[in-house]
This record gives C-alpha cells, structure tokens and sequence, in this order.
C-alpha cells in the first residue's frame, strides 16, 4: 500500500469517527416546527392535569448543527394542585437530520422534590454530561423528549402484533431500554370524530407506579403526523388517561373518520 492510499485511508476514518453521525438521516414527514399539541389528564372521572408538547417555530444551532427545540410541560389543576402540585418542563434540542439530541434540559418540580438538569450528548464520542457525571452512551442514544419524536418516525408498515421496538434513552446519568411493542391497528372516538389509530404498549417498570410491564397503552394517529390521540395507564391506585384537548401547525392533515 502506497503512503499516499494509506494516508487518504487514515483520513476517511478519522472523518467517520469525527462526523459519523452527521451522515445517519432519519426520514421525517411526522411533524415539524410550530406543532402544538395539548392533552387534558384525567384521573379516573377528574380532571387532574394539562400536558403540552410543543416545537418552536424557528430552528436553533448548538454546536454548529441545525436543530428543533422540542417543549414538553406538565401540570396539575384544580384539586390536585392543592395537595401535589406538578410543574414540570423538559426540553430537547434534536439535530434536524439524525433526530438526535444534542441538549437536553429538565425542570422537575413535583410536590416540593425538584430536579434542574442539562446534559449535552456528544454522538461522536458516544457520552453524555450532565452536572453530575459524564457517562458512556450505546450509539443513536435518546434523551426522552427525542425518544417520543423519534418514535413517531418508526416503520410500523410491516409491523405484526407483539413486534418491539428498542431505543436506548438517557435518564438521571443512565442507560435504560425503552421498548415499544405493537399491539395492531384500532379505531377510536373522540371529541374531533374517528381515529385510526397505531396501537402500542411502552414497556414499563412494574411495582412503584405501575401496575404491570403493559400497562401503559398508547394511540397514535394512522396517518403521516401519528401524533399521540390517547395514552391511558394502569397505575398502583386506580388510572390515569390522556386524551387530545386541541392541536395547531400539524405537518400533514389528519385522517378522521366523521360520524
């Protein structure tokens, strides 16, 4: 091997290693920026919260990448309030390609206890660091803004019922798996008509909140946006329900079948 082809070799490879992910493209016709979604949270028959997951109009650069600057709030109303108050906000800045995350932000405040976090991911190097710690990641690591987003880009086309789906998340300076099984395809009501929905189970950890691993069930939208419609769970004491409030700036229209 001449120094000339071995130099241009070594060259490739220390571009791959540096820029690996710049070449990894997710395919997304799910959403895009000025997407609004709002949910109402219902425990048992009460209301109990309000949920919104929202993408900023205008693209940011972090770290000489175009990105979305994913939102997602949480809070309780009425009664609730009065004996655990629930303020929470998340935020992700995703690369626009690759749909993974660069920077994520997380303001918990959940009656009293409160988290303030910012982690950076470098996807080259594999890490991510927070305040605390910097750890190792596998490779296309999410934070759990992403993973949503993310998630509603999969491939369910040939998908058959009991199928999963992995992506590694990060979560307070860990590596955890979360994994989407697909239940089918189900018809749904609701206050803006018919919805064919995608049916799946998120995989969860039994014993502290839930009751079982499936008892979380979520419908996405059948359609490009396959936004979330309903999410409904099986908790320790009773259940909690999501249901769509209102929408706004959706990639695509979507598909509802009128009464």
């Amino acid at each position: 091997m001449n120094k000339a082809r071995f130099f241009l070799i070594l060259l490739t490879l220390i571009v791959q290693k540096s820029f690996g992910q710049s070449s990894y493209k997710v395919t997304n016709e799910a959403f895009q920026p000025s997407e609004i979604l709002n949910y109402r949270i219902h425990y048992g028959f009460v209301d109990a919260g309000e949920a919104r997951l929202e993408v900023a109009p205008n693209f940011k650069e972090f770290n000489g990448r175009q990105c979305m600057h994913m939102i997602g709030t949480g809070r309780t109303t009425g009664a609730f309030d009065w004996f655990y108050k629930v303020r929470d906000r998340y935020e992700s800045y995703i690369d626009t390609e690759s749909l993974l995350p660069l920077l994520f932000i997380r303001r918990v405040d959940e009656g009293g206890y409160t988290i303030n976090q910012d982690v950076k991911f470098n996807h080259a190097k594999n890490t991510a660091t927070s305040e605390k710690k910097t750890i190792t990641t596998p490779g296309r690591v999410h934070d759990l803004i992403s993973a949503f987003y993310f998630a509603r880009t999969l491939d369910f086309a040939h998908a058959q019922p009991g199928d999963t789906f992995n992506i590694s998340t990060y979560l307070d300076d860990q590596i955890f798996p979360m994994v989407i099984k697909y239940m089918g395809k189900e018809t749904i009501k609701t206050k803006f008509g018919k919805f064919r929905c995608i049916v799946f189970h998120p995989m969860l950890l039994e014993g502290r909140v839930f009751k079982e691993q499936e008892s979380m069930t979520v419908w996405l939208s059948d359609d490009k946006n396959r936004i979330v419609v309903r999410a409904q769970a099986d908790v320790l004491v009773g259940s909690i329900k999501m249901d769509l409030k209102d929408y706004c700036g959706l990639a695509s229209p979507l598909s509802l079948f009128k009464d």
